[in-house]
This record gives structure tokens, sequence and C-alpha cells, in this order.
């Protein structure tokens, strides 16, 4: 009797499991960049869900500054994520932020570390947050916090993966530095596939 309790148990874990397996898709695509150096680092991500909301990851992302640079150059997360901002570099680093999308209530400055320290930030606002070092006025960087968990950066090619997308009818929106906001509309049954043009 236990050993049949178990192995129904264990057929609807399996079930369950294989469920939302079935009902988890993927968009694929590829930006193309009209006007513009590059294709890479485009954010691409499923707008906002009507009558949903999404907790934040418990594990923070990770803007590292290495070899005088913010890596990753744009960095995707959901909103009220925690970024963890390391100094990798043998020299002191600054990361502020004059505004976020424009709005200058929203500028912070995080103050300068040495190398091997980190801070942490909670982005608790929707919107585009341009990283700046005061140290080294070279360096640039972006964290573009988005509504939902659903989103990827391009690679240099302009091709892009979102994975685990529940099947369903979305808007995607793309950010980039260089190019306008574009917008197109997506419908996951199992996986989809787009092509979205930006412009300069």
């Amino acid at each position: 009797m236990k050993k049949h309790l178990l192995q129904v148990v264990a057929l609807v874990l399996f079930s369950l499991a294989f469920g939302a397996l079935a009902f988890a898709g993927e968009i694929k695509g590829k930006v193309t960049a009209q006007g513009m150096r590059s294709a890479a680092d485009i954010a691409v991500y499923v707008d906002a869900i009507s009558g949903k909301t999404f907790s934040p990851p418990s594990k923070p992302a990770v803007a590292d500054q290495k070899h005088m640079t913010f890596v990753p150059h744009v960095l995707i997360v959901l909103k009220g994520t925690t970024v963890q901002f390391l100094n990798s570099d043998p020299v002191g680093h600054n990361v502020y932020w004059p505004s976020i999308s424009g709005n200058k209530k929203l500028a912070h400055n995080m103050g300068t570390w040495p190398q091997g320290q980190e801070k942490g930030f909670t982005f608790n606002d929707l919107g585009v947050a341009s990283l700046l070092c005061n140290v080294h006025p070279e360096m640039s960087g972006y964290v573009v916090v988005v509504p939902t968990p659903y989103f990827a950066v391009t690679d240099k090619e302009g091709n892009f993966e979102i994975k685990d997308v529940p099947d369903g009818s979305y808007t995607l929106k793309t950010w980039s530095e260089a190019g306008k906001p574009a917008t197109q509309a997506v419908t996951v049954s199992g996986s989809a596939s787009v092509n979205i043009t930006v412009t300069r």
C-alpha cells in the first residue's frame, strides 16, 4: 500500500512537472539594426502582462567593472532585482546614474570603492539607468529595468532567445543605446520566431 502511494505521488509530481514544461515556450528572434553600428546589446523583453506581477529573484544580478568597462555593457533585470556592483580593477571606481529614463529624482551615486569590493542596489523603478564613473568618464553602461522576467540581450549578430515564456499573446519591446524603441506583437504556442527592426 505504501509503495503504491509513493508511485501515485511520483506520477502526480511527474505530470505536474511535464505540464509546466509543456506550457513553457520560448521566443527566438533576430534584431536588424538600421543606421546603427551594431545590432549587439539591444534589450528585448515582454512588456507588462495585464493582471500579472512577478516576484524578483532572490539571487542578485551582477555588474562588474573590469578592464575599465562595465561588464556587461547592458544588463537587463526584472523590477525589484538587486544588482551587485563589483570592482575587479586595480583602481578605485565610482558608480552613479544621473537619472532613470530621464527622471532626475531617481539619480543615485553609490560612491567609490577599491578592487575586490562590491555594493548592492535594488532597482524598484522601471526604466533605464545610465551607469557612469566619475573617476573614469570614458566608462558607460546601462541597467534596463523591465516589468516581466522574460527578456534577453542580443548578441553581435542581433540574435536573441527568451526562455520559459508561457503560451499566450504578448507585446515585445526593445531598448538600445543608439536606436529608437521598437514594439512588436508575438504569440507563443510552444515557441515563436520573430524579426524586429530597430532604427536609429
